[in-house]
């Protein structure tokens, strides 16, 4: 079985459920804050080719909506990438990695459906 990782920050709710739900079915991860440990800008782009920017982009939270009008304009994938590697909570949560796949957000559902344990 590929390493699977899990990316976020550690005090997100859904990050704590995820966590929960890896734990009791036995998943052995790695949990990569990045909060705390950063994210590089290769690997933020290698997400975006795989599930869009759109996807990893999280318009709903306060760091959003704390940005100002002309930062939230125009967005591209450039300028999507930027805005989430300078503001990381923008980044939906939990992003899931295992080999090739990613997966992002979490709903017991929804994990339950991966072949990862």
């Amino acid at each position: 079985m590929a390493l699977v990782e899990l990316f976020g920050i550690a005090n997100c709710d859904t990050m704590k459920k995820a966590r929960r739900w890896l734990d009791a079915e036995g998943v052995a991860y790695r949990f990569h804050d990045y909060r705390k440990e950063g994210l590089e800008s290769k690997t933020l782009a290698a997400w975006v080719e795989r599930v869009g920017w759109e996807v990893l982009l999280n318009k709903r939270g306060t760091t959003w909506r704390k940005l100002s009008d002309a930062e939230r304009a125009d967005l591209d994938t450039e300028k999507a990438i930027t805005l989430m590697l300078a503001h990381p909570a923008m980044i939906k949560r939990p992003v899931l990695v295992m080999g090739d796949a990613i997966e992002v957000g979490y709903s017991p559902e929804q994990y339950g459906q991966l072949q990862i344990s």
